[in-house]
């Protein structure tokens, strides 16, 4: 449920085809905002559609659908939507970029609410998963404990906004790497620097 990781998508998957079989990819989600149940309040509202308009200006091809600002109530509140990543790939690892793309299409193109479960579980019957057991996972304190894991994580390496990259290598050193919006092969140059000094 972040924008400028919507944003990201194209030039992603772009890269995470190039890089396969070469590079081993985790995501780790930074959960960005705990449950919440109030509505967001107004001016933050108008703060995030801002930054929607602006990144169908910064990055041609990314569309929002705006009518979620009429037709939602908005929430502060996204550890459900990571929950749901999670609740997912434990029915099988593949399923993790499947419900991650299913949540953003949801939320920014068909304008419907990621923070709500009744949401997430019907994007879980989209996918095929076992609803049942997936509404278990997604408030199990098995679950829970994950994210948190994947949060306190996140925060040790540093990384405070979203997207992300980080490669690691020798299993300890980490380098976080320059986002680019537009071109997969920016990134990838940055890759094969630090991995050609590294060998």
């Amino acid at each position: 449920m972040c924008s400028w990781c919507w944003a990201f998508a194209p030039v992603w998957n772009r890269l995470v085809a190039a890089l396969e079989g070469t590079v081993r990819i985790e995501t780790v989600l930074g959960g960005l905002a705990p449950d919440a149940d109030q509505p967001m309040p107004a001016a933050l509202r108008e703060k995030i559609r801002g930054i929607w308009q602006a990144i169908e200006i910064e990055v041609p091809g990314t569309r929002f659908n705006f009518d979620f600002w009429e037709h939602c109530t908005p929430r502060r509140s996204t550890y459900p939507a990571c929950r749901a990543v999670i609740a997912a790939s434990r029915q099988a690892s593949e399923l993790e970029a499947d419900m991650i793309r299913a949540i953003q299409q949801a939320y920014y193109l068909e304008a419907r609410n990621p923070s709500d479960h009744s949401v997430l579980i019907d994007l879980a019957s989209g996918l095929g998963l076992d609803v049942t057991r997936f509404s278990e996972d997604l408030n199990a304190a098995e679950t829970r404990a994950d994210l948190d894991w994947q949060i306190a994580f996140c925060r040790k390496l540093g990384v405070a906004g979203f997207p992300s990259l980080v490669l690691s290598h020798r299993g300890r050193e980490y380098d976080r790497l320059r986002i680019d919006y537009r071109d997969p092969n920016a990134i990838l140059k940055q890759i094969e620097v630090i991995t050609s000094r590294i060998n």
